[in-house]
């Protein structure tokens, strides 16, 4: 089975053609994020303007690496939510004129559990059930997997995304956007145990909340200004350092906790977050502490990209599963 993924969720416009659910064909990624760097932020009109100007060349492109032809589609396979409004709509909208004007199957795939399928299309042999986490911009959930429709929520964030956090952090820093690259290259440089931060209590262990951190952080850096600290950026670079691994140890201490509540060995990560490489490490040695086997995709599929829909959408679909003409963007 020949699948054509199309995700088109917040910035970037991806298109991707996936063979039998794991070899990936192309993946054709065009991201808008330059436009959005002066806002601090995505700007939901901008983004769905880019992906509607760029998603047929996109296409054509993906279609070309793959070396394959429309004709040769079994199936279209598109995000259909989470995510912004009008960009899920421009993929959607597309994927449904594809489907009708070739008579091929349609099927809506959802964003973030496409995120943890990431790890499947790297030839990797991964036992059911599992627990996945999710670390994006705009998601952290952790899964409880038994089969690819057979998906139990465990926990996710009250407040902000864990990816957003490191967005406001970094704007509190003065740093930029996006903040998750930006601070991690500063923690480098930085003690971690500097400063003790928290990440907020949760009434459910394995929820999340990340608002109370980013709180301190300001608080912290307006202390700062107030004493007219003489070394502001060996502060900054702690603050960085420390934040950072609050964040990640309560990502994994929660992850571990649902591997041991569900009682399994397998543990799978997924979303742009995971492209840091001191959370890599720490879930890793982690993982290997508890007698777990800790699945991380490559860093070119941790963010958002049209493979992993493909290839979720394929097992989905020999599973059963079909979408019709009137598939609608699915906001939560």
């Amino acid at each position: 089975m020949i699948s054509l993924g199309i995700e088109t969720s917040c910035d970037e416009t991806s298109v991707a053609v996936v063979k039998n659910a794991r070899k990936v064909l192309s993946n054709e990624v065009a991201s808008s994020i330059k436009f959005h760097k002066k806002y601090g932020g995505v700007i939901p009109e901008i983004a769905s303007r880019m992906q509607l100007e760029t998603i047929s060349e996109v296409a054509a492109s993906a279609l070309q690496d793959a070396r394959v032809k429309l004709k040769d589609i079994d199936l279209i396979s598109v995000t259909c939510g989470p995510g912004l409004l009008g960009s899920l709509l421009v993929g959607i909208s597309f994927a449904k004129s594809l489907s009708l004007s070739l008579g091929i199957p349609l099927l809506g795939v959802n964003h973030v559990h496409s995120h943890f399928y990431a790890n499947f299309l790297q030839g990797k042999v991964i036992n059911l059930p599992f627990v996945a986490l999710v670390v994006s911009g705009g998601h952290t959930s952790l899964f409880y997997v038994r089969d690819f429709d057979r998906i139990e929520p465990l926990g996710q964030t009250y407040d902000d995304a864990c990816g957003e956090a490191f967005d406001k952090v970094a704007k509190i820093l003065g740093l930029g956007y996006p903040g998750g690259p930006l601070i991690e290259r500063l923690a480098l440089r930085g003690d971690p145990n500097s400063i003790k931060f928290n990440c907020s209590g949760t009434k459910n262990e394995l929820d999340f909340s990340f608002s109370g951190i980013k709180t301190a952080v300001l608080y912290h850096i307006r202390k700062l200004e107030a004493s007219r600290c003489s070394d502001m950026d060996k502060q900054i670079r702690n603050i960085c350092a420390s934040f950072q691994h609050t964040v990640v140890e309560t990502l994994v201490k929660k992850a571990i906790l649902a591997c041991k509540l569900k009682k399994v060995k397998s543990l799978l990560l997924g979303g742009g977050v995971v492209a840091n490489k001191s959370l890599r490490e720490r879930f890793i040695s982690a993982a290997v502490k508890e007698g777990l086997a800790c699945h991380l995709p490559s860093l070119g599929i941790c963010m958002d990209n049209a493979a992993m829909v493909a290839g979720l959408g394929s097992e989905l679909f020999k599973k059963g599963h079909r979408s019709n003409l009137y598939l609608n963007a699915q906001l939560n």
